[in-house]
């Protein structure tokens, strides 16, 4: 294990946490290290490195090997190198009705480099407004214990209730362009298929939260120029591979959970295409396929309720290379997509309940796995190939 993660264990076990500033008492680890998880090609490692997180929804290592964790409950958790666990000020204040709160948290692409023009924090969060709530991007500096700078770069079209569905997967394109998705918002009837909302899409921005000239609906009068794709349901899950390709997951409604290519100007189908059905009824909700809408490229058993999606491109993993890991919330389930093409070729099972519900899944920097819990209490993992 990298020395630091050995102090950042230690610490979290024995030291304290901050919020704030002020210190609080750590929450007492139990040891939950898993030894050896035996796959099809290689032989893991398990450990929990640190709990005590309230539902937290996204994790994002730095530069100096430290976290970001985002805490639903409109916290932003800073772990240093040192293991000290800081809450940071300058959140905005985040409405946390229903399934909203500070979700998703990345780094801009150059985050780290010399003179520190990109070192920028990209978060989502839900709005409050008139009507109801919005999902919204920011952006701030971390400096200290606080957020910084703090600037609101975009907010979807309407606010509007219930408290559910916001999406909220960021993805950088390799132009240096944001992929960011909204959810449908669960509302009655459904908006993914209104090119004049946001709802159920994946937008495309600018760094700045504007919206780039090239983006594929800009020059239609009835669409809003930041759309990239719509008819989809709600993704949780979303990355752009080493070969530019865009893919995620998105929630189906009872069953249907869906992996997707998504591609500029293309219809993903909901609800008018669905292979799930309806919660209270049990009836099939639209078509299986139709023209003109993209199919999922993969239909996930059950109830997977994906959240959270990874490439591996690490050296620790060479036999996983290019393969998707998919987490679960419902299922508690890792799955492992082996990729051929655009299809999804086979796949594997990983975790099946060791840490619970999964929210997130990413690669860190330094080659490892990591993965976050949807709980109370909920805690950081990390998955590497066993000793």
């Amino acid at each position: 294990m990298p020395a630091y993660l050995k102090t950042l264990r230690t610490a979290l076990l024995l030291g304290g946490l901050a919020l704030g500033g002020q210190a609080l008492a750590a929450e007492t680890l139990p040891d939950i290290t898993v030894e050896r998880i035996d796959t099809q090609q290689h032989d893991l490692r398990l450990e929990r490195i640190a709990g005590g997180f309230e539902h937290p929804w996204a994790v994002a290592q730095l530069p100096d090997g430290s976290f970001l964790v985002s805490e639903r409950p409109d916290r932003l958790a800073h772990l240093s190198e040192a293991g000290e666990v800081t809450h940071l000020n300058g959140v905005p204040q985040v409405s946390t009705n229903g399934q909203g709160g500070l979700l998703d948290v990345v780094l801009h692409p150059d985050y780290g480099q010399e003179g520190g023009e990109h070192d920028w924090i990209y978060f989502t969060w839900s709005q409050a407004g008139s009507g109801g709530t919005a999902t919204t991007l920011s952006r701030g500096r971390l400096e200290g214990d606080a957020l910084v700078n703090v600037e609101e770069l975009f907010v979807q079209d309407r606010y509007s209730g219930p408290g559910r569905h916001y999406g909220s997967r960021l993805a950088w394109l390799s132009d240096g362009t944001l992929l960011m998705s909204i959810g449908d918002r669960g509302r009655q009837p459904p908006r993914a298929q209104d090119r004049g909302d946001h709802a159920g899409s994946v937008l495309r921005l600018t760094a700045n939260g504007g919206v780039p000239d090239d983006n594929p609906f800009i020059d239609d009068d009835g669409a809003l120029n930041a759309l990239f794709s719509i008819g989809n349901r709600n993704i949780q899950g979303m990355t752009v591979a080493t070969d530019g390709r865009v893919w995620a997951t998105e929630h189906g409604p009872l069953g249907g959970d869906e992996l997707n290519l998504i591609e500029g100007g293309e219809n993903y189908g909901w609800p008018e295409v669905s292979l799930g059905v309806d919660y209270s009824t049990r009836r099939p909700i639209g078509a299986d396929s139709l023209p003109d809408m993209r199919d999922a490229q993969y239909i996930f058993a059950g109830r997977f309720a994906p959240s959270g999606l990874a490439e591996v491109t690490s050296g620790q993993f060479p036999q996983w290379e290019g393969n998707l890991l998919a987490g679960g919330l419902r299922s508690q389930l890792l799955r492992r997509l082996v990729l051929e093409g655009d299809a999804v070729a086979d796949s594997e099972v990983i975790l099946d309940g060791e840490i619970g519900r999964i929210r997130d899944v990413r690669q860190g920097r330094d080659g490892a796995l990591y993965l976050l819990n949807d709980a109370p209490r909920g805690s950081l993992y990390r998955l590497m190939p066993a000793d």
